[in-house]
Formats: structure tokens, C-alpha cells, sequence
């Protein structure tokens, strides 16, 4: 990370940290396209099987990398007070917390999802592989949180190409696990859906072997030592960690929770109502990816001039990430207004199904302005380290307004299936208002704090 003094140097710096997280973030989406996709052309049992089984998982997954992310705002305004000596002790920390809440997740997932399977009275095949599917990335649940915390501190420093150039290795290696595992290819046993859990925890043991070797070896990473003197695991530091990360992964928990409701009430509709519904969900995530990768970029570069005293440079960032945010939301709104039956037709053949995909597109049009707004607007509060409020409106947007909305309008109005989206429209554009006035508030306090810090200073 690099001070900058001028607008233009900070819209280059911004785009040299957010493309990469882009790119990454996108790689991550491929990976699992890739698991569910190749596990549905080995049966439909295995397909149903893995779809059931990473709906468990997701959640828990999300919600759990957002508590070990908060490292991440923390190692940024370390960097920006220049106490870069006080880093490595911080994602060591952050590392034992990390297997800690992989062993929490394991025991309880041994413990619990089998009462949860038997509730569901599934087919023996798919219920199968569930089971199997999740007890072979349980071996891989260590790795990933471990990454997890590797991959937070690299872009922490601003260095989001080397997370990029990691997840794109990753790419082709779990697809070729995949092949390897659920086909059966050479001598690898033939496992079907099962074998995409074993290649995601081969390919977690293989990403954070090569992150640790980066980390230990290539510079700027090497100069922390972050391996050479390992602290003791230490209660009050994970308090701290946690104090900023546990906001975090229950307001990312809450918004993949509430969709898979969505999915599931869902349910009571007829088959080519859910179809639609999935198809414009499967594209509008991907379209999320772009205020996602955004709202990741905020957090550095925010947290950077936070920590370094920088008020007005931290209030330009923000203003930049969530203004062009907004303006990639309006140019998809225009793709989705004027090639709407183009895209439906990249996931249907029949004219009656595309026709719905293309009617649930014109609210993901809405869908994703608020999402422009609110989720930027998350990631330069996380900069400052203010994530309570942030969670509490996460909860509120999506449970308590756009949930019950939703139900509502879907379920006593002529809207359908069409008032589930109607309800998160309306629940998330609450939430990105209340957000961004939150957003105002906090570098109001923050602007009178450094201003008066100077002043006792001079």
C-alpha cells in the first residue's frame, strides 16, 4: 500500500488492489460451478447429494471466513500507524483461532448434521452422499480457515495479485481432483459427487501449503518473519480479533442464510417457478461479485488511511469504491434491460422458462443497485473497524423487513413467487440507506477525532 495525494493515484491504486480481488473472487465462483457441475453429470443422485450437502456447508463456511477476515482491517491499520512489528504476532493469533474454530465446526458437524439429514427424509442415495460428501471436506475445513487468515493478511498489505495468482493455480487443480475423483480417471477411485468433498480438501492442503511458502519466502511477506517465532495461542487476542471479526461473519452468515429460506420456501412453487428463480439468483451472485469485490478492496484501503490518521483520504476512498459500484450497477441494468432474453437463454432452452428467468431479471436489476450501495458501504465501515451497527442492519435488512416482506407479498398477494425478491429489494435498500448514513456518522467521528489530535499535537 502506497499513500497517495491526488484522485487519479488513488483511482490507480484502488484498481491495482480491486482488480485482482476480482478476478479471485471469480476463480472462487468457478470452483464451485465446476464441483456441482461435474458432479451432475456423473448422476442426478450425486448432483442432488452435493447441492444438499454445500447448502449445509455454505453458511457455516461464509459465516465462519468472515469472523477470520476481520484480521484484515486490523493488519491494514497496523500498516497505516506503521507498527508493522506488531503484525505477525496478530496473524498468529489469528492462525490458532482459525484451527480452533475448525475443530468447533468439525464436532459439531459430526454431532448434528446426521439429526438434521434424518429430519429431511431424503432418499438413501442422496442422503449417502451428503454424508460422505461432507465428511470428506471436514478433512479440508483445517486448511481453508488457516488460508483464510494467510490470504487476509497478503491483502491487508495491498498485495491482492499473489491471492489472485493462488486461487487461479488452485482452479485447475480441483478440477482435476474432480475428474480424477469423480469419474474415476486412471487408478483413482470412482466416487461420483462424494469425490469432488475429497478433491475441495486436497486442493485446501495443497493452496495453504503454497501460501505458506510464499509467505515465508517471497517478499514483502517474508519481511514480517511470520513463521520464525510462533506466539503462544492467547485468549485476549483472539477476544480482540474476534471483537471486529464475529460482526463480520454473522452479517455475511445472515445474507447467505436468508437466501437459502428463500430457496426453500421456495419449495411450495411449481418446478419451472424454482427453475427461474435459480437460474436469475445463479446469474445475479455473479453479478454480486462486483460491489463483493469492491467491498473487499474498501476495507484495505480505508483501514490503510484510518490507521494512518488520513480522514480525508479514507472518506475519497469510499466515496470512489461505492460511486463506481453504483455506475457498474447501472451499465448491468442496461445489459439486463436490452439482452435480458439473451442471458435467460444461457440457462434454458424453453421458451416458456426463459420467459420467467427474464421477468425475476427485472428485479435483480433492483436487487443489485441497493446491493451497489449497501455492500461497498459495509466494506469502508469494516475499514474503520465499525462493524457492530453494520451487523445489527444486515440482520434487520434481510430477517426482521425483507424476509417477512417477502412471505407476505408471495404468499397473500397475486405477486408469487415474485414477492420473495420484492421483499429483499425492499429490506436491502432500507439497509444500504441506513448504511450509509451510518457510513456519514463514522468519518464525522472519526474526521473530529484526528482533527482534534492535531490540534493538541500542535
Amino acid at each position: 500500500m502506497l499513500q497517495t495525494t491526488t484522485m487519479r493515484g488513488k483511482m490507480k491504486q484502488f484498481a491495482i488492489i480491486l482488480i485482482p480481488i476480482l478476478i479471485t473472487q471469480l476463480a472462487l465462483s468457478a470452483i464451485s460451478f465446476f464441483d456441482t457441475n461435474m458432479s451432475g453429470r456423473f448422476s442426478s443422485v450425486d448432483l442432488a447429494g452435493v447441492a444438499i450437502a454445500t447448502s449445509l456447508w455454505l453458511p457455516v463456511q461464509t459465516g465462519l471466513s468472515g469472523i477470520l477476515i476481520g484480521i484484515t482491517p486490523i493488519v491494514s491499520q497496523l500498516m497505516g500507524r506503521r507498527e508493522e512489528a506488531e503484525v505477525p504476532y496478530q496473524v498468529n493469533q489469528a492462525l490458532w483461532l482459525s484451527a480452533a474454530l475448525a475443530l468447533i465446526v468439525i464436532g459439531a458437524g459430526y454431532a448434528i448434521v446426521p439429526s438434521i439429514l434424518n429430519s429431511m427424509r431424503l432418499e438413501p442415495e442422496v442422503h449417502r452422499v451428503v454424508i460422505e460428501y461432507l465428511t470428506a471436506i471436514s478433512f479440508g475445513i483445517i486448511p481453508l480457515f488457516a488460508y483464510t487468515v494467510l490470504r487476509s493478511f497478503i491483502d491487508a498489505l495491498g498485495q491482492t495479485r499473489t491471492s489472485m495468482i493462488i486461487t487461479l493455480i488452485s482452479l485447475p487443480v480441483n478440477v482435476v481432483l474432480n475428474a480424477m475423483f469423480i469419474y474415476g480417471l486412471w487408478f483413482f477411485p470412482r466416487l461420483g459427487g462424494v469425490g469432488a468433498g475429497v478433491a475441495s480438501a486436497i486442493t485446501y492442503w495443497i493452496v495453504l501449503m503454497i501460501t505458506i511458502l510464499i509467505v515465508h519466502r517471497v517478499h514483502p511477506f517474508s519481511d514480517f518473519g511470520m513463521f520464525r517465532k510462533l506466539s503462544k495461542a492467547s485468549l485476549s487476542a483472539w477476544k480482540g480479533i474476534m471483537k471486529i471479526g464475529v460482526p463480520i461473519g454473522f452479517s455475511i452468515f445472515f445474507e447467505t442464510a436468508v437466501f437459502a429460506a428463500v430457496t426453500l420456501l421456495m419449495s411450495s412453487f411449481n418446478t419451472m417457478t424454482i427453475a427461474a428463480h435459480q437460474a436469475a439468483m445463479n446469474f445475479a451472485s455473479t453479478l454480486y461479485m462486483l460491489p463483493l469485490s469492491i467491498c473487499m478492496s474498501l476495507t484495505i484501503v480505508v483501514g490503510f488511511e484510518a490507521g494512518s490518521g488520513r480522514m480525508k483520504d479514507a472518506r475519497q476512498y469510499a466515496k470512489l469504491g461505492i460511486g463506481l459500484a453504483v455506475l457498474l450497477s447501472l451499465a448491468t441494468a442496461i445489459i439486463l434491460l436490452v439482452a435480458g432474453r439473451q442471458v435467460a437463454g444461457l440457462y434454458s432452452s424453453e421458451p416458456e422458462v426463459i420467459a420467467l428467468i427474464q421477468q425475476f431479471l427485472l428485479f435483480a436489476i433492483f436487487f443489485q443497485i441497493s446491493d451497489a450501495i449497501a455492500t461497498p458501504t459495509q466494506g469502508a465501515l469494516r475499514g474503520y473497524k465499525d462493524v457492530n451497527v453494520a451487523f445489527v442492519l444486515a440482520f434487520l435488512s434481510y430477517w426482521v423487513i425483507g424476509l417477512p416482506v417477502g412471505y407476505v407479498l408471495a404468499n397473500f398477494t397475486e405477486l408469487e413467487a415474485f414477492g420473495y425478491w420484492i421483499g429483499l429489494i425492499t429490506g436491502l435498500a432500507v439497509g444500504a440507506t441506513l448504511m450509509l448514513l451510518r457510513l456519514v456518522k463514522v468519518q464525522r467521528k472519526f474526521e473530529r477525532e484526528a482533527s482534534g489530535t492535531n490540534t493538541s499535537q500542535g
